[in-house]
């Protein structure tokens, strides 16, 4: 018997490869090529989320010598390399997938020959679980927007609340201050004035230092008088009604000028910008402030005209009282307070407290701007 290397052909055989079973979390779907209707009709296996175990069989089409056969196969969507597998090992398994898109592929070959091509191919789908959907999650996301839209609404309008109480209790405490001091306080430093007016009557003009005293305590009496009547009025000044912040300014003049003197400075009020609800506890410390303003103005500085300007911006909301008067002196505002005066010291105390700036410009016998920024966020209705 010889044996001729030259008889020897190159094997160019492409066995057909076939899926001969399949089991969806151990348990077997078919056999052979017996799957579902819709599978094997359409190639595409479509399971639920849970259904995420996964065993293929398959075998080549290849009898002379099948223990020679060569398999490989990939799950397109995990995989990217061909995992290659002998005729003992015709099985793939696949854990605990995650939802999405797959295509399962194998070839086979006999021992020398080439790959089958295409070979044998099975799309896959693995639905999402219903909370993990695009509209569940839109959902749920536009539930929690409400909820924490909601909470945000309620903590707001607490907040707000709250502070309206808190202005209500602050005015109610300084109108019963303002009772007591009136009925109380300023009554009785009234009767001893008047007991002093009448000792002073009854001393002899010859008691010349005796005299002289009663009249400076009198006279001190009378400074204290109005100082403590214009204190009262502070008091019962404060706590204007919502949106009256232009009324209420416009009526300063009124206030202050009893008389009509041909002296009486100018005054108005000017309003920029599309008017807004303010804070209840900014639109009282406005009022006060512009009110300290104007009458430091009024009985300082001999103006020819008194403006206070209210400026609804967008971003920032801004009072401003000026006047054409005397001014300040130049180590008052270095100081920001005038000896044994309390008024740019209180302005600046209440532009802080409702969440502003104060800034004084003054220049001798060219008047005296004052000016509070506040910004929107704090003005309008948020404190």
């Amino acid at each position: 018997m010889s044996f001729s290397p030259r008889s020897l052909a190159e094997d160019t055989y492409e066995p057909a490869v076939v899926l001969t079973g399949l089991e969806l979390n151990g348990a077997p779907v078919g056999s052979g090529r017996i799957f579902p209707e819709a599978i094997s009709y359409a190639r595409h296996l479509r399971l639920q989320f849970d259904q995420n175990n996964l065993s293929f069989e398959f075998a080549a089409l290849s009898y002379a010598n099948s223990g020679t056969n060569r398999y490989r196969y990939m799950l397109q969507g995990l995989e990217t390399e061909w995992r290659n597998v002998d005729a003992s090992r015709r099985i793939a398994s696949y854990t605990i997938l995650p939802p999405g898109s797959y295509v399962f592929r194998v070839q086979a070959a006999t021992s020398r020959g080439p790959w089958s091509q295409p070979g044998e191919a099975i799309a896959i789908t693995i639905e999402r679980p219903w909370w993990a959907t695009w509209w569940f999650r839109s959902g749920a996301t536009a539930v929690l927007l409400m909820l924490i839209a909601s909470s945000h609404f309620y903590r707001v309008h607490g907040i707000r609340r709250q502070f309206e109480v808190r202005l209500e209790e602050r005015v109610g405490e300084r109108t019963r201050i303002a009772r007591e001091l009136h009925d109380s306080l300023l009554q009785g430093f009234q009767g001893l004035l008047y007991r002093l007016q009448a000792l002073r009557n009854t001393v002899p003009e010859h008691s010349t230092e005796l005299v002289a005293a009663l009249d400076a305590a009198l006279e001190k009496g009378d400074q204290t008088i109005v100082q403590a009547r214009e204190a009262v009025q502070d008091l019962r000044a404060s706590g204007i009604e919502a949106g009256d912040l232009e009324a209420a300014l416009t009526a300063l003049r009124e206030e202050f000028t009893q008389d009509d003197s041909p002296n009486q400075p100018m005054y108005r009020v000017v309003v920029e910008g599309r008017p807004r609800a303010l804070s209840p506890l900014v639109r009282d410390d406005m009022y006060q402030v512009a009110r300290e303003a104007f009458r430091n103005a009024y009985r300082h500085a001999q103006p020819r005209h008194i403006e206070a300007e209210i400026d609804y911006g967008e971003a920032v909301f801004t009072l401003r009282v000026r006047d054409d008067g005397t001014g300040i002196e130049p180590e008052v505002l270095d100081r920001g307070t005038r000896s044994g005066h309390f008024g740019l010291q209180g302005m600046r105390e209440r532009s802080v407290r409702a969440g502003g700036t104060l800034n004084v410009w003054s220049e001798r016998n060219a008047g005296t701007e004052v000016e509070v920024t506040i910004p929107a966020r704090v003005a309008y209705g948020r404190i």
